[in-house]
């Protein structure tokens, strides 16, 4: 793991009590969904409207985590219920982090996120949650906005659901506080993402 990004995920485990009891409660959910699947491949797919920021941050800090916590058997996705471009600010806020960014260009370019010279970079584009690209059956839909999950109450081929929403950075957008709000928000699904693999790494251990 990059230097800088393994400085940064050190400093995570120490803000695990900073999620809400409620939040934990949920998140413990999806960590028993993964560990009901072992011998397989567990794949996630976090799922907002646009795929554009919340979706990427939670697809990337999990992968990430998995990573970490050497749970080899996790694949992370994301989509969104239409497709915009992975917005630069959030980009801007991984590489913040720590993470590599390869941008290719273009108006939805497909992002080359790499967090190891050691491990298979994750392609981050934005796309609908059923594109070709993202697996078709027996995967797990996130609900990581609430207008996802209300406009979305059937995500097809998906054997488990469950809501952990944010909120939107994009409300910061333009303003004095945007890099603050990225951050934070990169940050706050860091920490629940990890929390949520080292759930399973402790039914593991």
């Amino acid at each position: 793991m990059y230097s800088e990004l393994k400085s940064y995920v050190a400093r995570l485990e120490s803000d695990f009590d900073s999620i809400p009891a409620d939040r934990k409660n949920q998140l413990r959910e999806v960590a028993e969904y993964i560990e009901s699947k072992k011998g397989e491949t567990v794949r996630l797919n976090f799922i907002c409207t646009h795929n554009s920021r919340r979706s990427h941050l939670a697809q990337i800090w999990t992968q990430t985590s998995a990573y970490f916590y050497g749970i080899e058997n996790v694949e992370t996705y994301s989509g969104g219920t239409e497709a915009t471009a992975f917005n630069p600010r959030a980009v801007e806020a991984i590489e913040r982090a720590g993470f590599k960014a390869e941008d290719p260009g273009g108006e939805n370019p497909k992002y080359k996120i790499s967090f190891s010279n050691n491990a298979k970079p994750m392609i981050c584009f934005s796309k609908k949650f059923d594109d070709d690209f993202n697996p078709e059956a027996n995967f797990a839909a996130i609900m990581t906005c609430s207008d996802a999950d209300e406009n979305c109450p059937f995500v097809p081929g998906a054997e488990y659901r469950k809501s952990i929403t944010y909120t939107d950075p994009k409300e910061a957008d333009g303003t004095d506080r945007e890099m603050e709000v990225y951050d934070e928000r990169c940050r706050q699904i860091a920490t629940e993402m990890f929390y949520m693999m080292n759930a399973v790494n402790s039914k593991n251990s």
